[in-house]
């Protein structure tokens, strides 16, 4: 098996997996039991690995809880999942103690040295308060868990709630035949497909938030396997590159967001590390600038590679670095034992390059529910198949483009706008850090644009230029009537956007938008 390192510690998936199961006993002492949840709101280290696998052995779900939370959001989920153990780092818990549930058990972890340093964080926060229970510790009280280990359950993963309320999604057991399908989708989409026989040559590193669901994925898959894994507390650009040349990386996860970082780094700096282990990166969850991909491409070699799929319907659809060249935009074609659909409003397939309802699925997985709420279950589903909430469509070649998300389009006098292909017009324009464009009440056209754009530090840029710029490169009625400025934007760790938050405010009273 790998081994695992976070700042300067190191240890095995071997070790990872004696203390779960100490850990699995330690859990069934405090009552819970198949089908229960486990909660735990921890930012990257091995904690996060040792609950989980903790909670599988006993058949118990594990339910990663973004640490972003306010309180109102961590009551819900934790008690929306029906936890009944929260394990939390020592500094996390200080803030969130009012929103746990009584009856839930709290194990607090300390928050350990290269995490609070990513943090910023005071090392008296750190430490666990007096009288709560601590994890290593207390795990370490018991022996190994020698019963039969149950099948274990996927996670509930809780969406990022960017349309409201988040929305667990729940996997149960899986079948073997269903176990492999999954399998099968992740090692396809990691690159790990061709080097299963020798998983010991495979370094990857963790460079987003576990709580989310595709890190969490890629990196339970890695350590599953037998691959060495870096763990970064929190991603830094230059801190990913020096990584790579320390561990000699082959392999990683990656988003968007973080190529748009990567980019920014002054050449000198690029030029500092030695990048020439890397072999397959993959990237997802978020759309990508066609100019930021072109030039990591052309920075890192035609590694770059690019899967896309959600929470809910799983991964169906991949491209390589010269097959996104050749379609520039696309997120793939069907990857094998997916199907993907963009359909009418009927169900009716669109024609070549006409956008539509973007519809697939992974055939052989396990199926999901909402945890909670059939009847929202039922609504995602639409011809057989699960809607993402995209809007696509298919090119001559078969390749699917995204236009946008089906919630974020705009209707103004009853021409359909995508916010996504403005946005990446505005990422190209010098001194945009970032931006957001969405939809604004319009008595006149029923909606109207508003942008919302991050200058780079120090830029100074008006609303003025910002609607020159857009003019020069797309049609009339694609430039926002409001342009606004902001020094961040509401954004996941994920690269989402919370673009519901930037919403709300116009909205407020109306029917038309949340």
């Amino acid at each position: 098996m790998g081994k695992l390192w976070c700042g300067d510690r190191e240890t095995t998936a071997e070790a990872i997996r004696e203390r779960a199961l100490k850990a699995a006993s330690g859990l069934e002492s405090l009552g819970v039991k198949e089908g229960d949840a486990v909660a735990f709101c921890l930012r990257n280290e091995f904690a996060f690995f040792e609950i989980g696998q903790a909670a599988g052995i006993l058949g118990a779900f594990p339910v990663a809880v973004n640490w972003h939370c306010t309180l109102d959001e961590a009551d819900y989920i934790l008690k929306d999942c029906g936890a009944r153990v929260l394990v939390i780092h020592a500094d996390l818990l200080a803030s969130l103690r009012p929103a746990v549930p009584e009856g839930v058990r709290i194990l607090s972890v300390r928050t350990p040295q290269e995490v609070a340093g990513a943090y910023g964080l005071a090392p008296g926060a750190c430490e666990v308060a007096p009288g709560d229970l601590e994890w290593g510790p207390w795990l370490e009280s018991f022996a190994p868990w020698s019963g039969q280990a149950r099948r274990a359950p996927s996670t509930i993963i809780y969406t990022s709630g960017t349309t409201g309320r988040p929305k667990g999604v729940k996997r149960g057991a899986a079948s073997d035949e269903q176990a492999q399908a999954s399998t099968a989708m992740l090692l396809r989409s990691y690159g790990y497909a061709d080097r299963m026989d020798r998983p010991q040559a495979i370094v990857t590193a963790v460079v987003g938030p576990i709580y989310h669901s595709a890190p969490n994925a890629h990196s339970n898959v890695s350590v599953n396997i037998g691959a060495n894994v870096a763990v970064m507390p929190r991603f830094d650009p230059e801190a990913l590159l020096a990584l790579i040349q320390e561990k000699q990386i082959t392999h990683l996860n990656m988003a968007p967001i973080m190529f748009n970082r990567l980019v920014k780094l002054p050449q000198a700096v690029r030029d500092r590390y030695d990048l020439s282990s890397l072999r397959f990166v993959a990237h997802a969850a978020a759309p990508v600038s066609p100019p930021v991909k072109r030039e990591m491409i052309e920075w890192w070699g035609p590694v770059i590679n690019e899967y896309y799929g959600s929470t809910e319907m799983g991964n169906v659809t991949f491209c390589t670095s010269e097959e996104w060249l050749a379609h520039p935009g696309t997120v793939g074609k069907p990857m094998p034992n997916a199907i993907v659909r963009v359909v009418d409003a009927e169900g009716n397939d669109c024609a070549v390059g006409v956008p539509g309802e973007v519809l697939g699925r992974n055939i052989g997985s396990v199926d999901f529910t909402y945890h909670g709420d059939e009847a929202k279950r039922r609504r995602a589903e639409k011809f057989g198949l699960i809607s993402p909430g995209d809007i696509g469509y298919f090119d001559a070649d078969g390749f699917l483009h995204l236009c946008d998300r089906s919630s974020d389009m705009v209707i103004s006098g009853g021409v359909n706008i995508y916010p996504a292909e403005i946005e990446a017009v505005l990422l190209k324009m010098p001194g945009v850090a970032d931006c957001a464009v969405f939809g604004i009440p319009d008595d006149e056209y029923g909606e109207a644009l508003c942008a919302v754009v991050q200058p780079q530090d120090g830029q100074d840029i008006a609303a003025q230029d910002v609607r020159i710029w857009i003019r020069s490169q797309l049609a009339g009625f694609k430039v926002p009537r409001e342009v606004q400025f902001s020094a961040a934007l509401p954004r996941e760790d994920s690269g989402k956007i919370f673009k519901r938050k930037l919403r709300e405010p116009w909205w407020e009273g109306r029917e038309r938008r949340i």
